[in-house]
């Protein structure tokens, strides 16, 4: 079946190309993630409010796309991190706080020189997320939504939850391996 030409990007796990309309559903399968050499990273944190809409969403993933930049991240690397920081801003808008207008998202977004790390937290009810459903069941497969914290696992080096009172907060790390230790 030929998949319609609306753009498309390449990720490394057997140069899969996929149009932009399904990318976000159509990775049933985890992609490697490769640590890529970083030359000249640069430290720094940034830390923000927002509330929860679909366009804080798009704040946030743009954030986290110009920190993984700065660090020396390839476009394909860079690519899964910002997908990971959307999916989790999307969880928290969507899933934690409701589209609820009184509630914040809040991301805190560092590079430490070793790591960036990426946190997002929600006011929301709060999460099980060690029983959230397979996505990759039988029964899960054709489901339109699911796929979220399966992408986010698969893409980052470490992700790590958090229940607070209220709300959840998601800690998304990927390794930083300078070029030097590269050889």
């Amino acid at each position: 079946m030929k998949l319609p030409a609306i753009a498309s990007f390449s990720t490394t796990h057997k140069d899969v190309i996929l149009p932009l309309a399904v990318r976000r559903w159509a990775l049933p399968f985890p992609v490697e993630a490769e640590t890529k050499p970083v030359t000249n990273p640069k430290a720094g944190k940034l830390s923000f409010s927002l509330p929860s809409t679909m366009e804080s969403v798009s704040e946030v993933e743009a954030a986290a796309e110009k920190l993984a930049e700065e660090a020396g991240i390839d476009e394909d690397e860079r690519f899964r991190i910002t997908m990971a920081v959307r999916e989790a801003a999307v969880n928290a808008v969507l899933h934690g706080n409701d589209y609820d207008p009184a509630k914040q998202v809040t991301a805190s977004f560092e590079n430490n020189g070793k790591s960036l790390i990426f946190t997002i937290a929600d006011q929301g009810k709060g999460v099980d997320w060690e029983h959230l459903p397979d996505p990759l069941a039988p029964e899960n497969l054709l489901r339109g939504t699911g796929r979220g914290i399966f992408l986010i696992r698969s893409f980052m080096d470490e992700v790590h939850f958090r229940q607070l009172q209220p709300g959840t907060e998601l800690t998304l790390i990927k390794h930083l391996t300078p070029a030097q230790e590269q050889t």
